[in-house]
């Protein structure tokens, strides 16, 4: 095998550095935008946070140099000692680190506080690519799949021992780099069908009709409607499916018919149809042997389990700030003074907003310091109030842009490992502005996850610029092994 230098500044993709930089830039004037001060309006004040995140902003740069100059193999090579080396951190950071804000997820070193849960992410990412990257690699393989697996899910149980339930889920955003590389979609939808399921259970928890929990009986339904969406398709029991269509409308019809009559709780019989579709579903596997017939049936088996499971997991797994901030984001409680008061002034910022903004350091709402944490998590509230619609869209035009360019990147590399890494840089990014927008604006729970590139905190911000470095590393010499 041979290979073919090049420079590295010729190949570098330029436009995801531009756009990069361009954002690292309207963070830091984010920053010191949610943080000025009257009586300190030095940008470059040392004492200032956004005179420090200048500081990691160079530090960034300077590390992200470096790891332009080095050979594009060694990242391969020790994929698997930088993934174990970061473990270790992990480790180590749950008995020694303070606890600061009810976590214990910082290393206090001097005058620095590092957290290692940020360095995971492209660890995990590396180490992913790693496994991947063998000749005939088969994702559906059981011990293939348990391996990535496994390299997920240690960094998230880890970050969950620290107490950091928002930087433990960004992990899942490997799900999806895994769906490209031949996961099942299954297995997506199974996992947005435990959110849609949990979020309905949750949310009408309290709610009942007659005798019926209407939570309850709302998630038995879809059970039985997706297993029998996913069993339609299969030409082995289409004609079978019609006269089971007709036995559970009959069921359904008489059943109706019954309520005019007597209370009863109809997620008996939600339940009891569920059953006999798992017992048919059982017949079918062992008189066809197909798997399709098992992927149905454990997802039937699997969704009930989970069904049955939610209120112990959140009445006696989930930490009551947790519990509170869910029911705030779904509607169930209204706490504008307690739990809810981040997200409702975060909205009345973005909404006082409007169109064009109010203007550099001339919002009222952040400069009289009424949303909490607006210079880290709700720093999104800090750009619509000042920069309104138009200067929200944009930056979220900018995200977009930088998400698509590392697609196409990715799309291009002729190495799995390259294409994997990048997808993963995609998909981590995609995530943390998904739910840390949703959070701002009061669409998903307030669970502390930073806004790339925006929020104050040099830990973020070094490894994002290490994570997305590497891959234009990667990239600039995709065509150096001839």
């Amino acid at each position: 095998m041979s290979y073919r230098k090049t420079n590295i500044g010729d190949r570098i993709d330029w436009w995801s550095l531009a756009i990069y930089l361009v954002l690292v830039l309207c963070g830091w004037f984010s920053i010191y935008a949610s943080t000025y001060d009257y009586d300190h309006t030095d940008m470059f004040d040392l004492s200032g946070r956004a005179g420090m995140q200048m500081i990691w902003i160079l530090s960034s740069l300077a590390f992200g140099f470096l790891v332009l100059l080095m050979e594009s193999d060694w990242y391969e090579v020790f994929a698997f000692w930088i993934y174990t080396i970061v473990m270790l951190l992990l480790v180590v950071t749950i008995f020694v680190a303070p606890d600061i804000k009810g976590s214990r997820s910082w290393l206090v070193i001097g005058p620095l506080r590092i957290q290692p849960a940020e360095f995971a992410k492209f660890a995990t990412a590396l180490a992913l690519a790693k496994v991947m990257n063998v000749y005939k690699f088969d994702l559906l393989r059981f011990k293939n799949m348990a391996s990535l697996l496994g390299l997920i899910f240690l960094p998230m149980i880890l970050i969950l021992l620290q107490k950091e339930s928002g930087s433990a889920l960004v992990f899942l955003a490997f799900f999806f780099v895994l769906y490209r590389e031949g996961m099942p979609g299954a297995v997506l939808f199974s996992g947005f069908a435990a959110i849609l399921f949990f979020v309905l259970d949750v949310r009408y928890s309290s709610a009942i009709w007659h005798e019926t929990p209407l939570g309850e009986f709302y998630v038995l339904v879809l059970i039985l409607v997706f297993a029998l969406g996913l069993l339609y398709n299969n030409p082995k029991v289409q004609r079978q499916m019609k006269y089971l269509l007709y036995i559970l409308g009959g069921t359904v019809v008489l059943a109706a018919f019954v309520s005019l009559f007597t209370r009863f709780n109809y997620c008996w019989l939600a339940l009891f149809l569920n059953i006999s579709l798992i017992v048919y579903l059982m017949v079918l596997l062992v008189k066809y042997r197909a798997s399709h017939f098992l992927w149905v049936l454990l997802f039937a088996v699997c969704s009930l389990v989970f069904l049955y499971s939610v209120d112990y997991v959140f009445d006696d797994i989930l930490e009551p700030h947790q519990r509170t901030r869910i029911q705030v984001a779904l509607g169930i409680i209204d706490d504008p003074g307690g739990a809810g008061y981040n997200v409702n002034q975060s909205k009345i910022a973005i909404g006082s907003g409007g169109l064009m903004g109010k203007g550099f350091l001339n919002g009222t709402q952040t400069k009289l310091k009424y949303v909490p944490e607006q210079d880290t998590d709700f720093i999104f509230c800090t750009i619509g109030e000042e920069r309104g619609f138009l200067g929200s869209s944009a930056v979220l035009a900018l995200f977009l842009a930088l998400i698509l360019r590392l697609l196409f990147l990715a799309e291009r590399q002729k190495s799995i490992f390259n294409r994997v890494y990048g997808y993963s840089v995609a998909c981590v990014i995609f995530f943390h502005l998904a739910v840390n927008i949703g959070m701002v604006i009061g669409l998903m729970p307030v669970i502390g996850i930073p806004l790339p590139f925006f929020s104050y905190g040099g830990s973020s911000l070094l490894a994002f610029t290490i994570f997305l470095f590497i891959f234009l590393r990667l990239d600039a010499s995709r065509g150096d092994r001839l």
